[in-house]
């Protein structure tokens, strides 16, 4: 019996962060074949080029597309997206998968979609029917949706919204989020080990930060990474860990002014181009909070125990756990959601916050869906009986 191929699309390093489960459970099962694109940041110097921590994994990439301009203007990134359509198309049509895989809300993967689309291959989108309301990516994320023949949500919410959308109910699955399969396959690191790779001993307090743009305002992006800097200095006997900012319109003029800040403050801050899924998480299990916009605060960092500083719109409309502080992208509203973060009360909350994103088991539910699915891509737009 010939296998099913399956063909996964990775373009950052948080999006492979996120689907290496899959990619493993894929890449085990007898009656599978595994492709993988890799894109976008994974083949930039300036990114770290993570397609080779892929490669370190065990995992063999089909194909590389170059598609990343070196400016991230949106001019830059709608440029991106043609040049990407265009080798995307090439690589699909050499590979010839039965199903793609694509995850989440980027302008790398709506064109990766966009030409599965075209070449007639059925889309598997993950993280479907979600909400980040300060950014861009709302649009590419519910484009996606209609696109794709199957759904996998992290939350039942997020599929009650993918079903909204018109999607049939008998192809939308809430499987919970892969971020958290991560941390219940991997051997996260010791604090001895962690300490080692960051080069750096951790301190009373310690931040992992991550701080993508919102704004496509230039003043707006550097005012609010200024106001964000100004408000960790003031913390005393801290250790701020960053990691730099993703491919996103004025993601560079964040990332320059946190390298300044940086080299100025050698003594209590670290920055990482990309610190690869297994020390990202396992330096988790140390920090305080993450503090910032990434999903990961979201996502991940409940399953810790530990709290999320919420910068900002990024994350606006996605499901939260009782931990996630939210907050303005000002000092002084950050200031104020610090203080409370080491608050004696919030402490003791954080010992009984639960995480809304599942069981860590979603790779393994995802590809049994996969393995028995033999529909077509032709659906129905599934009407909501609404009741004014």
């Amino acid at each position: 019996m010939s296998k099913k191929n399956i063909c996964v699309f990775t373009g950052t390093r948080a999006e492979y962060g996120l689907l290496k489960p899959l990619m493993e459970e894929i890449k085990k099962d007898s009656e599978l074949e595994l492709d993988v694109v890799v894109s976008g940041m994974h083949l930039s110097p300036e990114f770290g080029l993570t397609y080779k921590e892929i490669e370190r994994d065990g995992f063999y990439v089909s194909d590389r597309v170059e598609m990343l301009l070196s400016s991230d203007t949106p001019v830059g990134v709608a440029k991106s997206i043609g040049l990407g359509i265009i080798g995307y198309s090439d690589a699909l049509d050499r590979l010839k998968p039965e199903i793609v895989v694509v995850l989440g809300d980027r302008f790398e993967a709506m064109a990766f979609a966009l030409a599965s689309f075209t070449l007639r291959i059925p889309i598997a989108h993950l993280y479907g029917g979600e909400l980040t309301m300060g950014v861009i990516d709302d649009g590419y994320r519910h484009s996606i949706t209609k696109l794709s023949t199957l759904h996998f949500t992290s939350t039942e919410e997020y599929r009650k919204r993918v079903i909204q959308l018109g999607e049939e109910p008998s192809r939308v699955f809430n499987v919970g989020a892969l971020g958290l399969d991560n941390i219940k396959r991997l051997r996260l690191l010791k604090k001895e080990e962690v300490e080692e790779r960051l080069g750096v001993r951790l301190k009373r307090k310690n931040l992992l930060i991550t701080f993508h743009p919102v704004s496509v305002s230039p003043k707006e992006i550097e005012r609010q990474t200024i106001e964000l800097l100004s408000a960790l200095d003031s913390l005393e006997d801290a250790l701020l860990i960053f990691t730099k900012a993703n491919a996103d319109s004025g993601g560079r003029k964040i990332n320059e002014i946190i390298e300044r800040y940086v080299e100025n403050s050698r003594e209590k801050a670290v920055l990482f181009s990309n610190m690869g899924q297994l020390l990202y998480l396992s330096t988790m299990q140390f920090v305080d909070a993450v503090v910032g916009n990434s999903s990961s605060g979201i996502i991940e960092a409940p399953s810790f125990k530990i709290g999320t500083i919420n910068i900002g719109d990024r994350q606006r409309g996605r499901v939260k756990a009782k931990s996630v502080l939210d907050c303005s992208p000002d000092r002084k509203s950050i200031k104020k959601a610090i203080e409370h973060l080491y608050s004696e009360n919030f402490q003791k909350e954080l010992k009984r916050v639960t995480n809304p994103y599942g069981d860590g088991n979603a790779a393994q539910k995802i590809v049994e869906k996969l393995k028995s699915w033999n529909g077509t891509m032709e659906k129905s737009f599934y009407d909501i009986d609404f009741k004014y």
